[in-house]
């Protein structure tokens, strides 16, 4: 197997010239590691780069310790390079001019999921709308997408629902790498910094994370291994509902349930064989913390056994509407608040467009709602295809 080689590892291989007198910034977190596990921090610190000034985390901390939704860090020193670390999620999720004042240019390492709800790219587009209000550089160390970048799936987000959790229309599966992204936000969203990315060597679009050579480090504590990262573009759906999608156990995301589903009834609507490149097998857990903590919940555990014909969003969205079939009294919609917004239902900001949520309550057939979204899928993909950079 042949090593993708990340952004991170090409930039301290052949640092760009201009930065060596450059005070830097790095928005990092845990994952931010090369391929033998030191972190980016200690590398830049150590380089013959430019000074390192200041560090940014996303959502769940510098150390990725924090829980979901609403749960803040603080702004701290790190011990090992002696520099302020300040919290994008905390007292505020955008960047103070404050602190973009000890920069010259931001180092974006982040390993992203891939799915449209992950705070983390949401993060370094207000860093990248900073750059341009403060007159920075900024620079993604590009990463793979960890659940490859060939399909994309799912409905386009409305923008009468831009959170936190979705501030532009892109699809729930979009594809692309971190880096990929940025372009995209600062071309066609207008956001116009002064962006580079540096990108990897060695990744394909056809490869999901196993096939890298990269270690996986947890990029936020309910991802713990890329099998979690696979199914997380269908499975999040349950974060905006009464049913467990398996925090507090040891296989979050990859399980879901709830006291009063019965698998059996389930596979009685969807089938055994309804899910292309997955298996769904029916199982007991009991959560220690989050929904339904030291209740057992019955349900299943998605496996994926071919990644190229796996359908995550649209296998949650059969699974979702059979749960809301067989228990409309039991099953629930989760209320506000949800990612700071105290308005919209959850179900709302993750699904991106109210009409699917009311299209699955009235049981109308999942095929036919898949098919609505490919127009604005097409859309998509004619404007995706000129920020390919692999």
């Amino acid at each position: 197997m042949i090593r993708v080689q990340t952004g991170l590892e090409r930039f301290l291989c052949s640092p760009p010239a201009w930065i060596s007198s450059l005070k830097i910034g790095l928005l990092c977190n845990p994952a931010s590691i090369d391929a033998g596990y030191v972190h980016a921090r200690e590398l830049i610190h150590r380089a013959p780069t430019g000074q390192l000034t200041a560090l940014f985390s996303p959502q769940h901390g510098f150390y990725s310790d924090k829980q979901d939704n609403m749960i803040e860090s603080d702004d701290m020193v790190d011990s090992l390079t002696g520099v302020p670390v300040f919290s994008l999620y905390g007292k505020t999720r955008q960047p103070t001019k404050q602190m973009f004042d000890l920069i010259d240019v931001l180092l974006v390492d982040l390993q992203d999921v891939g799915t449209r709800v992950y705070t983390f790219i949401y993060t370094m587009s207000y860093c990248m709308e900073a750059a341009k209000r403060f007159n920075k550089k900024i620079v993604i160390l590009d990463r793979p997408n960890p659940v490859g970048g060939e399909l994309v799936e799912g409905n386009l987000l409305r923008p009468s629902l831009s959170s936190f959790v979705g501030r532009y229309p892109i699809p729930m599966r979009h594809g692309l790498t971190i880096g990929e992204l940025a372009v995209l936000f600062n071309r066609f969203f207008k956001i116009d910094c002064e962006l580079s990315i540096i990108p990897m060597s060695g990744w394909r679009r056809s490869m999901t994370f196993e096939h890298t050579g990269l270690p996986w480090i947890s990029p936020s504590p309910n991802l713990p291994t890329p099998a979690s990262a696979l199914v997380y573009p269908g499975q999040v759906i349950w974060e905006g509902t009464n049913v467990s999608e398996g925090r507090g156990t040891t296989q979050p995301f990859e399980m879901f349930g709830a006291p009063f589903i019965e698998p059996e009834k389930i596979i009685s609507i969807v089938g055994k064989k309804s899910f292309p490149g997955a298996l769904l097998r029916p199982v007991g857990f009991e959560p220690t913390s989050n929904k339904w903590a030291g209740r057992l919940c019955r349900g299943f555990q998605i496996h994926v056994t071919d990644p190229s014909r796996f359908n995550a969003y649209g296998t949650s969205l059969r699974l979702l509407s059979a749960v809301l079939s067989l228990y409309p009294v039991l099953f629930s919609w989760k209320m506000p608040p949800y990612e700071y917004d105290h308005k919209n239902l959850p179900i709302d900001l993750i699904l991106g467009d109210e009409t699917v949520r009311r299209r699955i309550e009235s049981l109308e057939s999942v095929d036919a709602i898949e098919a609505s979204f490919q127009e604005d899928l097409a859309n998509f993909e004619e404007m995706r295809k000129k920020v390919l950079m692999y």
